[in-house]
């Protein structure tokens, strides 16, 4: 069996992202980690979430997590598993699975006291911040929401700004043309 693991997650759209930038470098004891390229292949499961993320750099990583779609900071429960061959994964889990959808996206990563930033432009979506703040196993979670909540007052993230989905929900309801509360707005 696989560790669970943990974070207290929020996601929110991004009104000025050159403002979250900033704002993000200017965090004491930030490390920016620089522009990522990130390919997430949803594929349908009976229980939670499950996705091959493909990045650049990086490799390939399964991720399988649960995680409830409320506004505001949440838990998230996750297993990561790391993919040598991800054309293989992606073409058997297919097969075996069915695709859901696929997210792709750059990524800015910050990690600032065990936080990921994650300033994040998705194709088809626009721009969004994601905070990340992961826990270890003996944690309350008061630290982390502590973290997290912060964060978005340095980044001076408004309550309808936060979004509860996350982007495959959202990629599915714009192609469905039910788009899910929190969708984009003009």
């Amino acid at each position: 069996m696989f560790p669970t693991r943990r974070n207290v997650e929020l996601k929110a759209r991004d009104r000025d992202p050159a403002r979250s930038l900033a704002a993000c470098a200017a965090l004491d004891g930030a490390v920016d980690h620089g522009t990522l390229w990130q390919r997430d292949t949803y594929f349908v499961v009976a229980h939670g979430r499950l996705k091959l993320r493909e990045e650049r750099p990086g490799g390939a990583t399964l991720i399988q997590y649960m995680r409830p779609d409320d506004e505001g900071a949440k838990l998230s429960r996750y297993r990561l598993v790391g993919v040598d061959d991800a054309d293989v994964c992606r073409a058997a889990l297919d097969a075996a699975l069915g695709t859901r959808v696929v997210v792709e996206k750059e990524r800015r990563l910050f990690i600032w006291r065990d936080v990921r930033i994650h300033l994040d432009t998705v194709a088809g979506l626009g721009a969004f911040v994601e905070f990340e703040a992961v826990a270890p196993a003996a944690s309350d979670l008061t630290l982390e929401h502590e973290r997290v909540a912060e964060l978005r007052a340095t980044l001076a993230i408004r309550g309808e700004d936060l979004v509860a989905e996350g982007y495959a929900d959202l990629i599915r309801g714009m192609e469905s043309g039910t788009m899910p509360l929190g969708g984009p707005q003009a």
